[in-house]
């Protein structure tokens, strides 16, 4: 296995940036995982580090070696794709086995690959079979089985679960960082599910228009995220936003004016706020609780009873919609008012910029 850097990495299709100068190190042994909206760059960069699409400026290096002018099947990658793509006329031994036989490998040798995977992923009972007897998790194990024969320096997926239902995806999941474990191999994982995300990789990049947002554990960019996008975009359900100006700061803390009741936040020590900058306050669902001293004050719009813990959607006084999750099973009915409130050290700040100030 091999670490992966990339240095100011772009990909133009024509006079049209794709990718815009993406820099990133990945360790040996890490699950890191792209995620971003449709369009982000995310499966196109994935692409570049497989050789799949070219490179219009910069550097990938796998282990010790540029491999910018290197075919793919040289690169010491396999990847996953979205889709399985097994040969339905051949059985599940001969699908892991293909490319080794491509390969000239000694049949033995082979063997000896192909059964060793299986007993990773934990399909031995399945060689015999063809695809079609298969599950859709059972054929995703046989596509992941056909990079692991390989022993790759990266592993490479590519959405591997979007065709999966759910209960099969939270199963692959745990399949997946359990494989990760084992191996103790470089994976790049590439997803639009952030629940993926932040239940496998040590490191996750956010991406939006080919740049890289930021950069972090699962639980940083969940608790600090660097600016407006990452903070909208990382977290289930999606972190409230609401947007008003400051109306006082003393000593590093913003006074803001919401609903009836100010509301405090400590600022970062670098910033240039003052008084009647417009901001956006961020609060994540979880930390809202009812309050009728609380300082948000609105009309329910939805409820959604899920048994633990019950999700309301709130239309504020000033127009805003907010999504509270309220622990247990609330009594709270359409159309109703209701008061919230939130611990003002679990709230973010965002400047003009879209940039966190706290």
């Amino acid at each position: 296995m091999a670490g992966l850097t990339i240095r100011s990495v772009h990909k133009n299709y024509g006079d049209v940036p794709v990718i815009k100068g993406v820099d990133l190190d990945i360790s040996h042994g890490e699950f890191v995982v792209f995620v971003g909206p449709s369009g982000c760059g995310k499966s196109t960069l994935l692409r570049m580090i497989a050789g799949l699409e070219d490179i219009t400026d910069g550097t990938i290096v796998i282990g010790d070696r540029v491999v910018n002018d290197v075919e793919p099947r040289d690169r010491g990658v396999a990847m996953v794709f979205q889709s399985y793509a097994l040969y339905p006329h051949m059985s599940v031994y001969d699908n892991v086995g293909f490319g080794l036989k491509l390969a000239g490998t000694p049949k033995d040798v082979r063997d000896a690959k192909i059964r060793e995977a299986a007993k990773v992923l934990q399909m031995e009972h399945l060689l015999e079979r063809k695809p079609a007897q298969l599950s859709g998790g059972q054929r995703q194990r046989v596509a992941i089985g056909r990079a692991i024969v390989r022993k790759p320096d990266v592993f490479l997926f590519d959405e591997p679960l979007s065709n999966l239902d759910a209960a099969l995806r939270g199963d692959m999941r745990m399949e997946l960082a359990r494989l990760h474990k084992d191996l103790n191999a470089t994976m790049i994982y590439v997803t639009h599910d952030q629940v993926e995300a932040m239940t496998l990789a040590d490191k996750i990049v956010v991406l939006d228009g080919g740049v890289v947002q930021q950069v972090g554990s699962p639980l940083e960019l969940y608790n600090k995220p660097a600016n407006l996008f990452v903070a909208g975009f990382i977290g289930a359900p999606n972190m409230n936003l609401v947007e008003g100006k400051i109306a006082a700061i003393d000593a590093g803390v913003a006074t803001l004016a919401l609903g009836d009741t100010p509301v405090s936040v400590a600022l970062d020590g670098s910033t240039t706020l003052k008084s009647n900058d417009t901001v956006t306050l961020g609060i994540r669902p979880h930390a809202l609780v009812a309050d009728p001293n609380g300082p948000l004050k609105g009309i329910v719009q939805l409820i959604e009873q899920l048994g633990n813990e019950t999700v309301v959607r709130v239309k504020l006084s000033g127009g805003t919609e907010i999504t509270a999750v309220l622990p247990g099973q609330s009594g709270h009915a359409v159309g109703a008012p209701i008061t919230l409130a939130f611990d003002p050290s679990n709230a973010h700040l965002f400047d003009a910029d879209q940039r966190r100030v706290n």
